[in-house]
């Protein structure tokens, strides 16, 4: 085994990329990570003439060395083949000033398709070193929970069990998961908020109760949300697909440098572009865009990380986050790989909700990284404006970046990562764009006239699903959840 990742917080804690795939967080809590990250630089002229899945393929290849090059392409094709409604997987598009990246054409209309139907088959090859099944355990603001629900039902020894904050996501994502069908699937109501929700599912990974249980069974307890390795690379590939299509298109010359924009809550998909600028990647600057719960603005601005704020549910609720996991991956590469640091932040982070980083570190992370937020007012200002000037209909996480991408806009092309369809949130999008109050399903019709694409057929069907999965738990009761789970992937088979 090729020990190409360890901990952020220790060193010693090692693991290869199948291992880290399979695991999903280190044992001590932190996330795996590529200490020689860049060392190694992409080609982009092989870039520029390749397709999306050849790019993605080679770049998982550096990022994820001991899966062998006839791996990743079996995995690419049965990821990105007939699972997108555009050919381009990921098609840029110029909107007014700024060019939109839009994330949202797989199967449940959000960019967490782009790594969750890879993920699944990163998973079985690793599987396929030892004896063992997985049960993954996810937490989720909105749209992770059905894109890996998707991506991992029905495949062979694996189960997953996914927790979302009870009344905090929109209609629509609820029904994603509420109406989830498969055999190795589960899904759980939690009584508070998606902090609350991920904070226990870190803990039921580090539960040593619930591990040797499990290990019992013969199960492998992991993880889909970007702290797993295996869900965070395939992110990577489309800011080199972005930079593709801006050259290919005439946009900006082959060394030309490129800024991104993206709404974020978790961190993990502009710590996918922080990847792509160490691989290579020609990029100025990425502008980290938050809601009205803009713990990751006021951090990038002051250097204080402090979660001891009121939790504001938002209008874009898969933002609606105030522990941002991934930072710590970016406070490892800003101090050097100094994991004592990072352990230590980490720790009074745990323990007081808040941590302070040092001037040099908030200078290293400033040089590359801008901030700025918009609140529920601001965010459907920006829809209405948008689609008034350009006929274009942002969601409220894409109008977010849209926004922010404005504000930070300088001679460089701004390319704003659209992270959902604006059907997923179409309640809140027609009320922004005419002042309504819709139900649901009304709501989603009258988008139909104003939208480019049509409603997605995932999308459509959803008005006539059978609600499958109704549990409402507590955090308390999620290990006992899990427990329960685990039942559908018993003697390496799913139920």
């Amino acid at each position: 085994m090729v020990t190409s990742y360890h901990s952020t917080r220790n060193k010693g804690i090692q693991a290869g990329a199948r291992e880290a795939v399979l695991t999903g967080i280190a044992s001590d809590g932190g996330l795996f990570v590529r200490p020689d990250l860049g060392t190694e630089k992409a080609d982009l002229d092989r870039i520029l003439n390749q397709s999306y899945q050849e790019n993605a393929a080679y770049i998982l290849g550096l990022l994820l060395p001991d899966y062998t090059e006839e791996e990743l392409k079996q995995a690419v094709a049965a990821a990105y083949t007939g699972t997108f409604a555009d050919k381009a997987i990921t098609p840029l598009k110029p909107v007014g000033d700024l060019h939109v990246l839009e994330l949202f054409h797989g199967p449940t209309s959000a960019f967490k398709d782009v790594a969750l139907t890879m993920l699944p088959q990163l998973m079985s090859i690793a599987l396929q070193d030892t004896e063992d099944s997985a049960m993954i355990l996810t937490a989720t603001s909105g749209d992770t929970g059905k894109a890996a629900l998707s991506g991992f039902r029905d495949v062979d020894r694996t189960g997953i069990a996914v927790f979302y904050p009870e009344g905090k996501v929109s209609q629509i994502q609820y029904r994603q998961m509420a109406t989830q069908q498969g055999s190795n699937v589960k899904v759980f109501a939690v009584r508070g908020n998606f902090d609350d929700a991920q904070s226990a599912v870190k803990q039921l990974f580090l539960d040593e109760d619930l591990g040797q249980w499990a290990a019992g069974q013969n199960i492998r307890l992991s993880s889909a949300n970007s702290i797993n390795v295996g869900r965070l690379v395939p992110q990577v590939v489309y800011y080199f697909e972005a930079w593709k299509q801006l050259v290919n298109q005439g946009v900006i010359g082959r060394d030309d440098k490129v800024s991104f924009s993206v709404p974020t809550g978790n961190f993990g998909d502009v710590l996918a572009g922080y990847y792509a600028y160490r691989l290579g990647l020609p990029v100025k600057k990425f502008v980290v865009a938050s809601n009205a719960n803009n713990v990751l603005t006021e951090f990038i601005t002051t250097g204080v990380y402090d979660r001891n704020r009121p939790f504001v549910k938002t209008i874009s609720p898969s933002m609606d986050i105030l522990i941002s996991s991934n930072l710590e991956r970016l406070l490892y590469y800003m101090t050097d790989g100094n994991t004592e640091q990072v352990a230590a932040w980490m720790q009074e982070l745990a323990e007081t909700g808040r941590y302070e980083v040092t001037p040099e570190v908030l200078e290293r992370i400033r040089s590359l990284f801008e901030a700025d937020y918009a609140d529920d007012a601001a965010t459907k200002e920006i829809i209405a404006d948008v689609y008034k000037e350009e006929r274009y209909v942002l969601d409220p996480h894409s109008a977010i970046g849209y926004r922010a991408g404005l504000a930070k806009k300088d001679d460089t092309p701004m390319v704003v990562l659209a992270t959902a369809s604006p059907y997923k949130f179409a309640q809140d999008v027609m009320q922004a764009l005419t002042g309504e109050e819709l139900g649901e399903w009304d709501a989603l019709h009258r988008l139909q006239e104003l939208c480019q694409d049509p409603i997605p057929a995932g999308l459509a069907a959803l008005e006539n699903a059978k609600i499958l999965h109704e549990a409402v738990i507590g955090v308390p009761g999620m290990k006992e959840a899990v427990q329960g789970a685990c039942s559908l992937v018993k003697n390496g088979e799913t139920a």
